[in-house]
């Protein structure tokens, strides 16, 4: 690779300070250390000697997110064989899937390249890596029928509007592939919500998610009627599995945990907000049920248990790979603590209580985002308090 580095050493002048391509420097200086570490060293204090930089986060998020894709391009195709009443072979799904999905990653990436680029030449700052791990989100969160132009507005949405507008990248307040997905769901729900979206079949052919069933019916068991759809197989280890329709990377919460424990381990996630979401969900579900019992409710969601809520639309994936984003989380170990417990918590009250749009995940997390600065300032101050207390006696 000397002669690329060699090519990379002559041109660099041009883009440099006073270089007839100066104002075009943010791109010169992304490809070179995406293909290079760079070589830039301070000058002054503090010194951090670390081989983990931004870059090599970011790496480490789109690695976690590669079982979900590859599951997610399997899904897809076996859910295309299924509604055309098709036996299939894995490697059929697979590439049957992935000629579905790829169009939908390359129309998101070259939004977001686009955007961030633009961005970067603009305001004369160095290209950030973090538009790689939104525009690699993006795509898993979007059934895979959604219309690529509609990729390319929500992608450029949650660029501009999530990101941008704050700052760039460590100044905004939300996720940013949440507020695409939101952005699209709000904006045309006709293609991100309802039966005939999931599925990529013949016309006519519909395919509800397992969410979508529950909240559809009224004054039944959630579990019962779950177990009595005949078109796919809702029972919960094929919902823990990730068979079903739903989108492209949020299925599967078999490969969402592999990629959450690489994270964890790997020090990227935060264990405390990924717990205290299920222990919130856990909570809020068995308290739902309660009331179901002893008030005789006819909203069927209430009676849903917990472990089918962990299984069940975007909640994993969401809790996973968003609600740890370390930008718009909590920063402290207790706020963390708070922070997953209300999402998980949220979760399980929208589901229930808005038939409209039983996935709370992700309605969940951008309102914990808002909240999430002013959990760690109470933490903070308690912190304080508590100091000052036991210094004075």
């Amino acid at each position: 690779m000397k002669w690329l580095r060699d090519i990379l050493d002559k041109v660099a002048p041009t883009f440099k300070a006073d270089g007839k391509l100066e104002k075009l420097y943010p791109i010169f200086e992304a490809t070179d250390t995406i293909l290079f570490s760079t070589d830039e060293r301070t000058h002054s204090g503090p010194h951090i000697r670390d081989s983990v930089d931004v870059k090599r986060v970011m790496i480490l998020v789109v690695i976690a997110l590669i079982p979900c894709y590859i599951f997610g391009a399997m899904n897809v195709g076996y859910q295309m064989a299924v509604a055309l009443g098709q036996s299939s072979t894995w490697q059929e799904n697979l590439m049957n899937g992935a000629l579905k999905i790829l169009p939908i990653i390359a129309v998101a990436f070259a939004s977001g390249a686009f955007w961030e680029l633009l961005f970067a030449v603009v305001r004369r700052h160095p290209v950030s890596e973090g538009f790689l791990v939104t525009c690699a989100l993006i795509p898993l969160v979007m059934p895979p029928t959604i219309p690529l132009w509609q990729v390319a507005v929500a992608t450029t949405f949650g660029i501009v509007i999530g990101k941008e507008i704050f700052g760039g990248v460590g100044m905004n307040i939300f996720n940013p592939a949440l507020v695409a997905r939101a952005f699209l769901f709000f904006t045309y729900p006709g293609r991100i919500s309802g039966d005939k979206v999931w599925v990529s079949g013949p016309d006519g052919y519909s395919g509800a998610t397992a969410l979508a069933v529950p909240a559809a019916e009224l004054s039944q068991d959630a579990v019962t009627l779950l177990e009595s759809v005949t078109q796919f197989d809702f029972s919960w280890i094929n919902l823990f599995m990730g068979w079903i329709p739903g989108s492209i990377g949020e299925t599967s919460t078999l490969w969402i945990m592999i990629g959450a424990v690489f994270l964890a381990l790997t020090g990227i996630a935060s264990w405390r907000v990924m717990l205290g979401a299920i222990l919130g969900l856990t909570g809020m579900a068995a308290l739902t049920n309660f009331m179901a019992e002893i008030t005789g409710s006819t909203n069927t969601m209430l009676t849903l248990p917990a472990h089918y809520h962990l299984v069940m639309g975007g909640f994993a994936f969401s809790v996973a790979f968003m609600a740890t984003e370390p930008v718009t989380g909590a920063h402290t170990d207790k706020g963390r603590w708070i922070y997953g417990i209300f999402i998980g918590g949220l979760t399980v009250i929208i589901r229930s209580i808005n038939p409209a749009y039983p996935e709370g995940a992700m309605l969940a997390i951008l309102l914990m985002n808002a909240f999430a600065s002013l959990i760690d300032y109470f933490v903070i101050q308690g912190n304080i308090k508590r100091r000052m207390v036991r210094y004075a006696q």
